[in-house]
């Protein structure tokens, strides 16, 4: 993924927020996920279309990081989704 990557949550997903994490199911594959607090931020954020470099602007100006170590976190956390299959991406590719 690049920064003009456009991200999305899959609309058949179901979630819920427990306090400041969530819990996805994975309706096709029967399989719950956890998600940590920024995790789970960035889910609420996707359940709109936004690119990665809108993502990471917004995690620099909530928390306490560093863009470098945002960026590293981001990009880990969308490879785990993407791999799962719970998030659909358009745009560039590496």
């Amino acid at each position: 993924m690049t920064d003009t990557t456009t991200v999305r949550a899959r609309p058949e997903q179901i979630w819920q927020e427990l306090g400041e994490e969530s819990v996805i199911l994975d309706v096709d594959a029967g399989v719950y996920y956890g998600l940590n607090s920024v995790a789970s931020r960035v889910w609420r954020l996707i359940q709109t279309p936004r690119t990665v470099a809108e993502l990471r602007s917004r995690l620099v100006a909530e928390y306490d990081v560093e863009p470098e170590r945002a960026n590293r976190d981001l990009e880990a956390l969308l490879a785990a989704l993407e791999t799962r299959r719970l998030i659909e991406t358009a745009g560039s590719s590496r």
